[in-house]
């Protein structure tokens, strides 16, 4: 957490809002996060340079400046993105603290308008990263291909999916195959698809490979749509929490009553070491 429909909320509410924004300054309090170039070239490298875009690749959070360096934010476990007052947002703020008084403030830009642009982390186990354009395309060759990516047609899924023994599950979250999923939703996704998360990648039919890729759209969008899923930490970049959590159908519902069978859905960390929850009845 948080994974791709995080993420991509994340980017698309900074875009809207400091797209175009001059950084003034920038303080760094928590030099553990920083990533790229030492935390004491940050202000020269990017104070004067304006934010042309913000969008999302992977679970990073990437802002294009002008001087063509690229910000880029891997939020993981209790990491935010967020805008600071006093300039009123398109959504009302609930996040008020200034960022000289709170104690899991990492990073703060100062924009020109006033406002300022948070990173907060709690654990502090994400990262914020200067990279050169060159750095940045050396990262971004690491990556796999886009869910949402036009060129991710059923074949090519297919061909990613063969290209691994290991339990779909495990290969749906390997971010040089699938850029962007995580626990969550290839949980959520494969029970979705009725497909078994221990299968071997390799052993799912060209048709079954079709269902999961639409299922896989399917609950990513949706996730989007009610702007991803809040358990404890995620917030947009205005503080709000996402509101998909009440959708779940299988994960975090280990014991519960499955919603297509009605059988208790089973739990397991065999699979990838993390906690898998998946319906033995109706997942094949």
């Amino acid at each position: 957490m948080p994974e791709l429909p995080e993420t991509e909320t994340i980017a698309r509410d900074l875009h809207r809002e400091i797209a175009g924004a001059q950084i003034v300054g920038v303080t760094i309090t928590r030099r553990d996060v920083i990533r790229g170039v030492p935390a004491s070239l940050w202000s020269g490298r990017i104070t004067g340079s304006t934010v042309l875009a913000c969008w999302r690749r992977a679970k990073m959070v990437v802002l294009v400046l002008d001087n063509r360096d690229r910000i880029v934010v891997q939020p993981r476990f209790t990491g935010a993105l967020l805008i600071a007052p006093p300039v009123v947002s398109q959504r009302s703020p609930t996040w008020k603290a200034p960022p000289v008084s709170d104690p899991y403030s990492a990073v703060a830009f100062d924009l020109a308008d006033g406002r300022f642009l948070i990173y907060r982390d709690v654990r502090r186990l994400g990262t914020v990263a200067l990279l050169s354009p060159a750095s940045w395309k050396a990262a971004e060759e690491q990556l796999g291909v886009e869910p949402f990516d036009p060129a991710l047609d059923a074949d090519r899924f297919f061909e990613v999916l063969q290209g691994s023994g290991r339990p779909v599950k495990a290969r749906l979250m390997d971010q040089r195959a699938v850029a962007g999923i995580g626990n969550i939703y290839a949980t959520e996704a494969l029970w979705h698809a009725g497909i078994d998360p221990s299968r071997p990648a390799r052993a799912l039919s060209r048709a079954e490979s079709g269902t999961l890729l639409a299922s896989l759209r399917e609950i990513l969008a949706a996730s989007i749509a009610a702007r991803g899923t809040t358990f404890r930490d995620y917030r947009d970049a205005y503080g709000e929490r996402g509101n998909y959590a009440a959708s779940l159908r299988a994960y975090g519902r280990a014991g519960q009553p499955c919603a297509r069978c009605g059988r208790a859905l089973a739990g397991t960390s065999a699979i990838d070491g993390r906690m898998t929850v998946f319906c033995a009845w109706c997942q094949r």
